[in-house]
């Protein structure tokens, strides 16, 4: 008998939580028996620090790792069929897994790489070409919380004119990972924040 609509989304929803609460910069932090990335930088648990402990193989795999934990189940959605507000909903549970994770007492890092995974599955072209602002801002600054909020917040102009069914969906992404990165705001007015 298959599964209502109603259901599959609950269960992909939490899904896509629990697995966005696995912090994999931690992981393969201790597979390269590097320092904790927590403890690094700007204490946030992602690609940038482990790349500042262990350079860009680390790096990499930490990114695709939390990349695949926001594309994963918003394709499963996809899969079933579900419309793309309810992906939209499946990829925010995922990028708030990683920014409040069960596992680590809620104190997550900052979404970047689960959105950009997440917007993979569900709006490819919009995804990329703030992919490439992300490259460009870090190319010419060297920054990657100036990049992060370069690109992330371009993110539902570059939607309402290539795919706009998913503006809602970058919107609150835009608000949830611009939130997250304040304190690297902040350093950045102060001319603080470290770079690459």
């Amino acid at each position: 008998m298959p599964l209502s609509d109603p259901v599959v989304t609950v269960l992909l929803c939490m899904a896509a939580y629990l697995g966005g609460s696995v912090l994999f910069a931690l992981p393969v932090s201790q597979l390269w028996k590097l320092p904790d990335p927590r403890a690094q930088g700007s204490a946030n648990p992602g690609a940038t620090n482990v790349y500042r402990t262990g350079g860009w193989l680390p790096a990499a795999l930490t990114l695709a790792l939390d990349a695949a934990k926001g594309w994963l189940p918003v394709w499963l959605a996809n899969l079933a069929g579900l419309s793309p507000l309810v992906q939209a909903m499946v990829a925010l549970f995922a990028v708030m897994g990683h920014m409040i994770p069960v596992f680590y007492r809620f104190k997550g890092g900052k979404g970047v790489a689960t959105a950009l995974g997440a917007g993979l599955a569900l709006a490819p072209v919009t995804t990329l070409v703030m992919a490439a602002i992300w490259l460009l801002v870090v190319w010419r600054w060297r920054i990657s919380a100036l990049a992060s909020v370069i690109a992330i917040a371009s993110g539902p102009l570059i939607s309402a004119f290539i795919e706009p069914e998913h503006l809602p969906m970058f919107g609150f992404l835009a608000i949830l990972v611009v939130v997250r990165h304040r304190n690297n705001l902040i350093r950045l007015a102060q001319g603080r924040e470290a770079g690459l």
